[in-house]
């Protein structure tokens, strides 16, 4: 039975947390759809002491941007976009239109159509998420979605010049430094200088993934992707050292990004605690991490490999690092999880910034139910039907008849009976069951 040497924070405090970040989104999203572009500049001052002449970035102010990016990191950005771009091409080219006959005279199929406009928005308060405009801009671009626009919030007193260089590489129609709920519901429900949007797509702290959860509906989001999860599966195969590591990697994103240690060693369960502590001593991000290791870290102990692919599922992480003698057991057994990583050699740090997989993933065990930001999120799989004799149509009537009076819908057997009658030369009473 796996037992616990480190819990995270209870779960009564979580639910609390939770409900305060829902009433203030409701507000702020109640103020937007109320007072427009008053209520976004507002917003934006409050929140980010921001309020310029146009939160859209024009032409030449992204090309200023730009030029204050250096060579190497502008090369860096266009490779990585390169290995996201390649993925997602690779992935649309599995999904295919289709259209098969199913009986003499009715064929079916389905076309896969882009969205025609998203929202993209790229986190920048605490850190730059330079890489997310990759992961939504690019991948959107490769489904062929027609109109994209993506918000940033301003870093230090401007936007930040390589999150626009990476937005305006990676194929953004629109770019605009506005930051927070008021970013995303501007997008989603559009102003007097914002059109709106069919989605939202995106990862962000709890209050831009709370603004998603109640917009959705209004228009579409990707996913639920909320503060970073990671959970680290060992066994001892490895250190201390390369768990912590790792734990920690993710735990920096901030002070509510739970970070959890599965292993069937003991040992090594508390060589990582102990080098969590020596780590953080020496960490430049040590105040959100160690913050996020002390809230929401947790070191569980299990019997065998088995009972932490149960104890795995059951957590369902944004993110799995698997570094035990056979990851790939895992892989064929895991069902719950946003992306795994298998093996020491890869970490969640390669997928998240330059591989080439999305790293807008499920959080909150939304992975019982999702997979992650792709580029068949982007597309709608439409269907469509044609019958083509009047044989097919008669057959298909006089089943379609029978089991619209089965279930009392009259208008329904009418449809089908008056099919019956003109292609297949019988005479069916009105709203009755075609015998």
């Amino acid at each position: 039975m796996p037992h616990h040497l480190k819990r995270g924070m209870d779960a009564s405090e979580i639910k609390a947390a939770d409900a305060k970040v829902r009433e203030t989104v409701e507000g702020i999203l109640a103020q937007v759809e109320a007072r427009q572009d008053l209520a976004i500049r507002e917003l934006s001052q409050k929140f980010d002491n921001w309020s310029p002449a146009s939160f859209r970035l024009a032409p030449q102010e992204v090309e200023r941007a730009i030029s204050q990016v250096s060579k190497r990191d502008i090369d860096d950005i266009k490779f990585a976009q390169a290995q996201v771009r390649n993925f997602a091409q690779r992935q649309k080219d599995t999904m295919k239109d289709l259209e098969v006959e199913t009986l003499p005279g009715v064929v079916l199929g389905h076309k896969h159509i882009p969205v025609s406009a998203i929202g993209c928005y790229v986190p920048g308060g605490r850190y730059p998420m330079v890489a997310s405009a990759h992961m939504s801009i690019v991948t959107a671009k490769v489904a062929g979605v027609q109109r994209i626009i993506a918000c940033a919030p301003p870093f230090k007193g401007g936007p930040h010049p390589a999150i626009v260089a990476a937005m305006h590489f990676g194929g953004a129609d629109e770019v605009y430094v506005l930051g927070g709920v008021q970013a995303v519901a501007a997008m989603a429900l559009g102003t007097e200088t914002i059109a709106p949007v069919d989605m939202i797509v995106g990862p962000g702290n709890a209050y831009v993934a709370e603004a998603k959860r109640q917009l959705f509906g209004r228009v579409g989001i990707d996913l639920l992707a909320g503060p970073t999860e990671t959970l680290i599966i060992a066994d001892d195969t490895v250190d201390g050292e390369i768990c912590a590591t790792d734990l920690l990697g993710q735990a920096e994103h901030g002070p509510t990004s739970p970070a959890i240690l599965l292993t069937n060693s003991e040992k090594l369960a508390r060589a990582t605690m102990a080098e969590v502590e020596r780590i953080l001593k020496i960490l430049p991000t040590a105040d959100a991490a160690g913050k996020a290791w002390e809230d929401f870290g947790e070191v569980i102990v299990c019997d065998d490999e088995a009972e932490m692919v149960r104890e795995a599922d059951r957590i369902a992480s944004e993110h799995v690092q698997v570094m035990t003698r056979d990851p790939d057991y895992f892989l064929a057994n895991m069902k719950n999880y946003g992306s795994l990583f298998l093996g020491p050699r890869t970490n969640v740090a390669y997928g998240d910034k330059v591989i080439g997989t999305n790293h807008t993933l499920p959080t909150k065990k939304a992975a019982r139910y999702t997979g992650g930001l792709w580029v068949g999120k982007f597309l709608k799989t439409c269907t469509y039907q044609k019958v083509l004799t009047d044989e097919a149509s008669a057959l298909v009537g006089e089943y379609c008849s029978r089991l619209c009076i089965l279930e009392g819908f009259s208008a329904h057997a009418e449809q089908a009976n008056v099919r019956v009658r003109r292609y297949g030369g019988r005479n069916v009473p009105y709203a009755q069951a075609a015998e």
